[in-house]
């Protein structure tokens, strides 16, 4: 009988269930790689973890800060110059004025309205603790109740912004606070204290000035009425005015007796050339010679009395006469001071500051605080960097302790 043949059942032709050496490493680098994409997508969950939990939501949380819960703040922004008045010379009219004569003037002005002096100043007057204990400031923003004055300055130097160009010469200030009008008024007040600044510098210079030149014109003053006094004084003790013209006076008188004289003596002699002479005239020229000679012996006695001794008419003349130079120059002297008061109060008018606002602070219709998105943006990076320096400090330290 023509049948099909059976097949045995003990055999069978199914495949074999053994890999080749190729299909066995095929399979191991896919388990590898499978492996690999697992242990990949495990650490970049871990990582994103990483990322929100210590820069995403740092960074939201201060948005929503920025955005939501902080106050905003209006910024009042204002210039002014300090000049210096116009001189009367060519050179001092190009140089006043210019940045480059009151650049202390304006430096100085700057640390004063940076000072805690100005803060307790604008605290007494305008209430700046009271503005910003407010309780609907933020929590960062706000000052406690009854703040000390260093928390309150804190405050102050965080809130007024003072720089200076000293390219331009021109003094920027910035004041914020939570109220427009009142940042508006806090700033206002503060140029007129720098206004004061300014006038105290200035009366300050002049008067350093002007006190030593005032103070070398009364020393002078008081130097030539000494020397008028004294010149009185000797003038009054000799009872004399002119010891000088008495002198000459009694000269004038002996040259003429002695004149007389000579021509008594020459009238005698010529009456003793005679053989007979009128005894009636020699006795009479006799007479003439002998009061000639009394006269001029009392008039040398006088004059001897006057040239010498210290009460003599020569030596009270030469006190005079010293008594008048020291006066003459005690008048040079104080005609000296008198220019110099005159050119130093010039020069003190010249060194006059002033201050002159070139921005008028106007009250901000928006807030200028927080920016919102740029500091959001900055906290973000913040954030970001502070991770990123973190996880290469701990990548460094675990290569350093695995080796």
């Amino acid at each position: 009988v023509q049948l099909p043949q059976t097949v045995p059942a003990a055999k069978t032709n199914l495949p074999s269930t053994e890999l080749s050496p190729a299909q066995r490493r095929q399979h191991e680098i896919s388990e590898m790689q499978r492996e690999i994409a697992g242990r990949r997508r495990r650490k970049l969950v871990l990582l994103l973890a990483r990322l929100g939990f210590f820069v995403m939501l740092p960074t939201l949380i201060t948005g929503y800060f920025f955005y939501a819960v902080a106050t905003p703040m209006y910024a009042t922004k204002s210039e002014f110059l300090v000049l210096k008045a116009d001189g009367a010379g060519a050179v001092s009219g190009l140089l006043s004025g210019t940045q480059f004569a009151t650049s202390q003037d304006s430096i100085a002005v700057q640390g004063y309205l940076q000072s805690k002096g100005a803060m307790l100043r604008l605290d007494e007057e305008m209430g700046f603790k009271d503005h910003f204990t407010q309780g609907w400031i933020d929590p960062i923003q706000r000052l406690d109740p009854n703040p000390t004055n260093e928390q309150a300055y804190k405050v102050y130097k965080r809130n007024v912004k003072i720089g200076y160009d000293p390219t331009e010469g021109v003094v920027r200030m910035e004041v914020s606070a939570a109220d427009p009008e009142v940042s508006a008024e806090f700033s206002r007040r503060l140029i007129s204290y720098a206004q004061d600044e300014v006038n105290h510098l200035s009366e300050q210079k002049r008067s350093d000035q002007v006190s030593e030149s005032e103070a070398a014109l009364e020393l002078a003053e008081s130097k030539r009425r000494e020397a008028q006094r004294h010149l009185v004084e000797l003038q009054q003790d000799g009872m004399v005015l002119d010891p000088e013209g008495v002198i000459l006076s009694l000269r004038s008188q002996i040259n003429t007796f002695e004149v007389q004289l000579q021509q008594k003596e020459l009238e005698l002699a010529a009456l003793m050339d005679n053989t007979r002479p009128n005894r009636a005239k020699v006795a009479g020229v006799e007479a003439d010679i002998n009061r000639l000679s009394t006269v001029i012996e009392r008039l040398n006695d006088r004059m001897t009395d006057a040239s010498e001794g210290e009460n003599s008419l020569a030596n009270h003349r030469v006190q005079i006469q010293m008594a008048q130079a020291d006066l003459a120059t005690r008048d040079l002297m104080l005609q000296s001071a008198l220019q110099q008061v005159e050119s130093t109060r010039m020069e003190a008018n010249r060194q006059v500051r002033y201050l002159t606002t070139a921005v008028a602070p106007v009250a901000s219709e928006e807030p200028s605080y927080p920016r919102k998105f740029e500091n959001t943006i900055l906290a973000f990076l913040i954030f970001s960097g502070i991770y990123l320096l973190c996880s290469l400090t701990a990548s460094i330290l675990r290569e350093q302790v695995s080796s």
